[in-house]
């Protein structure tokens, strides 16, 4: 644990901040002389018993700045007790991966001296979040100076603060010298090699070390894919005769991809000790609210809130909106072929240059519309699920997860869908997708890599010519830490992985059900990909706030996704080869028994997936200790 900043608590302790707490600027003295207190109290008494002191000399330039800002730090012992408290797994001695215990610490492999260096940042960040999640009230009220922010035995302090818009953010703090190392191997050269795992979830944690190494792995898997569309795209591939065997080798790869990706995942988290981790007891989230009830499980008072009356706000309010919101994605989409008729009617009324450029209006349209429909669609999905409310974070996003997944399977697929077994235009459907796949990644692009680097650039001027100015026209290497602290949480919140899965879903869902028609699917995918690797590393180490480590143990409700998406892929291809000329030509009088034949290789295609994955159970399951 290195840091060139170093600051003292009340008492002259000397520690390294790692954690940042903005309160409001406004915030009661009392209620922040009653935090700090309650922070800094023994363990055994209720407290956190950690490091805290003010940040001083916060503005700059002439600009007066946030008094109540603090930084978080701990002692070791406190850290290693922690360490413990919240189920961290190390390498013991022989090899194998266990949960540490402070009594037994000698027993652990990097465990020399003291224990300096034995737990990461992002480790002691994260324990620490998990000391000040964890500070409950006792016997007082409400928070002191403030009658209406009511609290009670057991509540959670910082949620009440959070909620109570008193306490504003609270943010791990950058390591500079760290994550210019990190930054140099990741992302500031281009090469042809794997991305740093390891470094990437020892500086931010094993949750966006796993995202990145599905970004890595999707990837790499896509090029089979790309290496073989391309020659099937340049061959004659207008007679659409040898989709077939593209379909098919398709279906395969889609399941050995996801079934050899489980097996890497398990890898990864076992290597990194969160395969057998059991997860902490759940706290209700922020959010929630109730009546104040008895929890018989935690014998503490908390929120309770009737489950008959959030399965009557999803039923009642919340499913009849997700359908609303379908029937106009399907009115929109109508409009969208109503264009395409009109394009398509110019074109042959006027066949020219520019005519023929105009049938790709109203895809390209319907591409941004498609866009701007699945981001309003989110903030309503949001506001919908928090107003259910759920009690447990958890639930809460696998409800959104449902919601936003549906809506955009149907917003992004349902005109292709469309196009090809209602209108059976695979000439028209290869143009759609081409036009969909290739319009979104240039937004996507837009929003994720050129305009967070633009506005990293020119903040980053701006908080050096505010220091500049305050320094008397000397211009420092590195910031000081106040102007440090103040540009960190000037930076967006990274809001989590939620849009980045979502991303690679669509596109895993653009290859695996259509690219048989539009084989450069996959190629496009790949580039996107190489780019977006290199955009979302930028991203973390230049525009996020650090965020805290998550300590997962695979990708969570996105596999299920994905696996879903693979099982409607098989349907899909399998429809795709039904009609197709070469099969349509052994059934010239018979459509019943083309659609009998169309099932039962569904059927076969699904059976031989449950097999592949039957054979992946037993290399996908975690080493033997």
């Amino acid at each position: 644990m290195q840091s060139v900043w170093t600051v003292s608590d009340s008492d002259g302790t000397p520690f390294t901040p790692l954690v940042v707490l903005e309160l409001a600027s406004d915030a009661n003295e009392e209620a922040i002389k009653w935090l700090l207190s309650r922070i800094r109290d023994k363990e055994e008494n209720g407290g956190a018993e950690l490091l805290v002191e003010q940040l001083l000399g916060g503005g700059d330039g002439g600009e007066k700045g946030n008094p109540n800002v603090f930084l978080v730090g701990s002692s070791l012992r406190r850290l290693l007790h922690g360490a413990e408290d919240v189920g961290l797994f190390k390498e013991f001695n022989d090899g194998s991966m266990r949960g540490f215990t402070y009594s037994n610490r000698d027993n652990f492999r990097d465990f020399q001296d003291d224990g300096e260096g034995f737990l990461s940042v992002a480790e002691c960040q994260y324990i620490i979040k998990h000391e000040l999640d964890t500070l409950r009230a006792k016997d007082e009220a409400n928070v002191p100076g403030y009658p209406k922010a009511k609290l009670y035995p057991g509540k959670s302090i910082i949620r009440r603060l959070q909620s109570k818009s008193i306490l504003i953010q609270v943010f791990p703090l950058h390591d500079k010298e760290e994550l210019k190392r990190l930054s140099f191997s990741w992302y500031k050269k281009v090469k042809l090699s794997f991305q740093p795992l390891d470094v990437i979830r020892h500086y931010f944690g094993e949750g966006l070390a796993l995202y990145f190494g599905f970004l890595e792995y999707f990837t790499l898997a896509m090029v089979p894919m790309a290496l073989i569309g391309v020659p099937y795209y340049l061959w004659d591939w207008e007679d659409y005769d040898k989709y077939v065997l593209f379909a098919v080798f398709n279906l395969v790869w889609s399941t050995v991809f996801l079934e050899a990706w489980k097996r890497s995942s398990a890898s990864l988290a076992y290597g990194w000790g969160t395969l057998s981790r059991k997860k902490a007891f759940e706290e209700p989230r922020a959010g929630f609210h109730g009546v104040l009830g008895f929890n018989p499980v935690t014998g503490r008072e908390e929120p309770v809130y009737p489950n008959s009356r959030r399965q009557l706000r999803i039923y009642l309010v919340s499913v009849p909106f997700v359908v609303l919101c379908l029937y106009l994605a399907f009115c929109i989409m109508m409009v969208y072929f109503d264009m395409e008729v009109w394009a398509l009617a110019l074109y042959e009324l006027e066949p020219g240059f520019w005519t023929g450029l105009f049938l790709f209006v109203p895809s390209i349209i319907y591409a941004v519309v498609i866009e701007v429909l699945n981001l309003l669609y989110r903030y309503a999905a949001e506001f919908l699920t928090d107003w259910e409310n759920h009690r447990l974070e958890s639930s809460y996003q696998n409800h959104l997860v449902l919601k936003v997944l549906v809506f955009n399977f149907f917003n992004c697929f349902a005109s292709l869908f469309y196009i090809a077994f209602v209108m059976q235009d695979m000439v028209l459907l290869r143009q759609s997708l081409a036009t969909l796949l290739i319009t979104s990644q240039i937004l996507n692009q837009i929003m994720e890599a050129f305009l967070p680097y633009w506005l990293q650039r020119r903040r980053n001027k701006k908080a050096h010519r505010r220091l500049k100015k305050a320094l008397a026209g000397e211009r420092p290497q590195e910031l000081p830490l106040p102007q440090q602290v103040q540009l960190e949480a000037d930076m967006c919140t990274y809001l989590g992985t939620f849009d980045d899965y979502l991303e690679q879903f669509l596109l895993f869902g653009y290859v695996s059900l259509f690219s048989c028609v539009y084989p450069l699917a996959a190629v496009l995918v790949v580039l996107n990909n190489i780019t977006e690797v290199y955009s979302d590393a930028f991203k973390m180490c230049n525009v996020f706030k650090r965020p805290f480590a998550d300590p997962a143990s695979n990708i969570g409700v996105w596999q299920l996704a994905f696996e879903t998406m693979s099982v409607i892929a098989v349907v899909t291809n399998c429809g795709l080869i039904g009609l197709s000329p070469q099969v349509k030509a052994y059934f010239p009088d018979s459509d019943t028994q083309l659609i009998l034949l169309v099932v039962c290789v569904e059927h076969v295609l699904l059976a031989f997936k449950f097999i592949l994955i039957f054979m992946f159970l037993p290399i996908a399951s975690p080493p033997d200790v």
